[in-house]
């Protein structure tokens, strides 16, 4: 979505869609024990396996968020409390509304409440908010240690793989210490922390990426074919059980993070795309995927049961697909209007974080550079 200096990045959007369509479909195809379709099942065709294991789509989000930041932060002066402030407006107003109606359906259905908050308080530090909340814990601990990234990328770009490095040390530490990582790599910053690193690492590398499209593609073939493999391993949590004690979760964020970030600086720098038509339809999903992310645990599960019971039979994976394009296009209407109602008020009191190199701050709006027309630099500067 646009951000408050009045960017917007439509290609972005469209990655935002595409992410959220992957955990769509992981819930649409499986729920929570395995229906429609049996966590067990492989798919034939390699590449579904990215939609059949659909929960790497939150890698993608956080991979994402690193690119995205990194373009909009690299090499400029913020303030800090505007940035904490303009994020936790973006993200608390929609959390609080779920919170909300999960803690009212809780009560309804004659479960305790004082168990629910005690759960909502731990949700600052642990993975216990409902309703993929615990991706947005990650997130703001992802937001509080932004700075010292960005500082460790003004001194070289290479700083970041020493972070990389060190993530991977310590999972295997853990590793060896509790005989499983899965748990600690899926939902916490200790495997998430790869991803974000790795996706502002390869915007600075962006232009080496532009166009290459044979290199891309080539990576992102290999990639799904790695997730078929870990698809056939057992998944999620067939391998053998979950948390798996696999070793390969100790590398796995690193291998999702590699190929989403290669993925999404070629996407962006490589194609001029269209703000009209299909393209600005993807990109209004885009917009709209926080809310599409948080609300859809809300329909999801009884959509597919829906379908499977009254329809037609969904157990075969690429029906049960077909079918969850369908319904993820419909949670567009209610993502439309919990951003415009719920949302979207509370952008307004966002404040412009990024300074500018002659110290003022980037003026907010896309109105921005006219305003500033009348002196040369200050023009220069809304424009950066």
């Amino acid at each position: 979505m646009r951000s408050s200096s009045g960017a917007h990045f439509i290609a972005l959007d469209h990655v935002r869609a595409l992410a959220a369509f992957m955990v769509f479909t992981w819930h649409f195809t499986h729920a929570a024990n395995g229906y429609p379709v049996p966590f067990d099942y492989v798919p034939t065709l390699f590449p579904f396996s990215i939609l059949d294991e659909g929960h790497t789509g939150v890698a993608l989000f956080m991979t994402l968020s690193g690119y995205l930041f990194t373009k909009l932060l690299d090499g400029k002066s913020i303030d800090y409390r505007a940035f904490i402030w303009n994020r936790a407006l973006r993200l608390f107003p929609l959390l609080v509304v779920v919170v909300l109606i999960v803690g009212i359906r809780q009560f309804v259905n004659g479960q305790s409440l004082s168990s629910y908050a005690y759960s909502i308080a731990k949700g600052a530090i642990f993975p216990s908010l409902p309703n993929g909340g615990w991706s947005i814990t990650v997130e703001f601990h992802y937001y509080i240690i932004l700075p010292l990234f960005l500082w460790m990328l003004a001194k070289s770009k290479l700083w970041l793989l020493s972070v990389i490095a060190a993530a991977i040390s310590l999972r295997l530490f853990l590793y060896h210490e509790k005989g499983e990582i899965q748990s600690l790599a899926y939902w916490t910053i200790i495997g998430r922390i790869d991803q974000f690193v790795l996706g502002m690492f390869f915007y600075q590398f962006r232009s080496y990426i532009a166009n290459r499209h044979i290199i891309a593609l080539l990576i992102i073939v290999v990639f799904t074919i790695i997730y078929w493999y870990f698809d056939f391993q057992g998944g999620f949590y067939k391998n053998p059980s979950y948390p798996s004690p696999s070793p390969l979760w100790i590398i796995l964020p690193t291998i999702e993070g590699f190929a989403y970030a290669i993925g999404i600086a070629w996407y962006d720098n490589s194609f001029s795309h269209s703000k009209s038509g299909l393209s600005k339809f993807i990109g209004r999903i885009g917009e709209y995927s926080y809310s599409i992310y948080l609300l859809h645990f809300f329909v999801v599960f009884y959509a597919a049961k829906f379908v499977n019971e009254r329809v037609m039979d969904i157990s075969n994976f690429y029906v049960a697909c077909l079918w969850s394009v369908v319904f993820f296009v419909l949670m567009t209407i209610p993502g439309y209007f919990s951003f415009r109602f719920i949302e979207a008020p509370f952008l307004k009191l966002r404040k412009s974080y990024v300074k500018t190199p002659y110290g003022g701050r980037e003026t907010q709006g896309i109105n921005a550079p006219q305003r500033a027309s009348e002196d040369p630099r200050k023009r220069r500067a809304a424009e950066l």
